[in-house]
């Protein structure tokens, strides 16, 4: 190798050496400049905030009764919900307990299914927890709280005032 060509591939050395520090540092910094950034658009912001973020999507202007139905169709269980109606405003997150026993001195196996009313309010129900989503078995005298957790969909028509939740255990068969 030439000194002519040792001498080009030190500076060519030099140079990469140079712009791999750079690379890192320009990394390195990154990291507050991206802090900065959130911090003045408001986006995906680390800091704490005095108040929580407000629900916007909850509809403070309509108040919306929901009444809630149970009932067990030939089953040994008494069924019944702690609330019968409640004012709801559409978008608000609502939790309801159900409370439900088995009189019969065996255990028995049932699965609950929603009716509403009207039918078309059943579009506009989100439920995010509900006994309704898996079979309950209840052993011989067993007493459960069974929560029910669901949004009314503020996009509700305004025509409906009124929206029914009926709930119906059936006995699987097959399951007691």
């Amino acid at each position: 190798m030439s000194p002519q060509q040792i001498a080009d591939n030190r500076r060519m050395l030099t140079r990469l050496s140079i712009v791999a520090v750079f690379m890192f540092g320009f990394g390195y910094a990154l990291v507050p400049f991206y802090d900065r950034i959130c911090i003045a658009l408001g986006i995906n912001s680390l800091e704490v905030r005095a108040e929580p973020a407000a629900n916007t999507q909850v509809d403070l202007t309509r108040t919306v009764t929901v009444e809630f139905d149970a009932n067990s169709h030939g089953m040994p269980w008494r069924f019944e919900p702690k609330v019968r109606h409640m004012q709801v405003h559409p978008g608000q997150l609502v939790n309801v307990d159900y409370e439900v026993s088995n009189v019969r001195s065996a255990a028995v196996t049932g699965q609950a299914v929603v009716s509403y009313g009207p039918s078309l309010a059943g579009r506009y129900v989100r439920k995010l927890d509900c006994f309704c989503f898996t079979q309950q078995t209840l052993a011989a005298g067993e007493v459960r709280r069974m929560p029910v957790s669901f949004v009314l969909d503020a996009t509700l028509p305004a025509g409906i005032n009124t929206v029914t939740l009926s709930y119906t255990f059936f006995e699987v068969a097959g399951k007691s």
